[in-house]
């Protein structure tokens, strides 16, 4: 038995031997995972104290524009108020203008009613004038045309009755 024992502790010798050289890979390995972490993390710290450093400048102007939005809120609010007033004072001036037109437009309506009328009756008069001279006219040639006539008429009788022969020879 002590030779099966001797054989047993042999083999497992050989065994740790054989697995000696991968756990010795495999601790390099690990040291040198380990190196990397170690140089990362040196590396890191640096960038993730400036991301933190920029996380708060970020908010510390996020602050700073809510307080900004704040005031501009305010004056929005304000200027919509002054913007309520004006459309008051608008619909004011509106109305206004509406009274003065109306009162502005009912006399000048007359005046110019007036102005018409006015230019109608002197055109009629004119027209009438012009009409009685016209008239007027027509009959005084009537008249001599009359007359022309008549007299002509008492000549020609005349001279058929032999008007104008002596009365002794007629």
């Amino acid at each position: 038995m002590e030779i099966a024992a001797l054989i047993a502790s042999g083999a497992f010798l050989m065994l740790v031997l054989v697995l000696a050289v991968p756990i010795l890979r495999l601790r390099r390995t690990i040291d040198a995972a380990t190196d990397a972490i170690n140089s990362l993390t040196e590396r890191t710290a640096p960038l993730l104290v400036n991301a933190n450093t920029t996380v708060e400048n970020v908010n510390t102007a996020l602050g700073q524009m809510s307080t900004t939005l704040d005031g501009v809120n305010i004056q929005l609010e304000k200027l919509d108020t002054v913007t309520g007033h004006v459309q008051q004072v608008t619909g004011n001036v509106a109305n206004l203008s509406a009274v003065v037109t109306a009162a502005a437009t009912n006399p000048l309506v007359k005046i110019a009613a007036f102005g018409y009328g006015v230019r109608r009756a002197a055109a009629a008069r004119r027209h009438a004038e012009q009409e009685r001279e016209v008239r007027a006219e027509l009959k005084q040639r009537r008249r001599q045309a009359r007359r022309g006539r008549a007299g002509a008429r008492a000549a020609g009788e005349a001279a058929s009755n032999g008007a104008g022969l002596p009365r002794a020879a007629r």
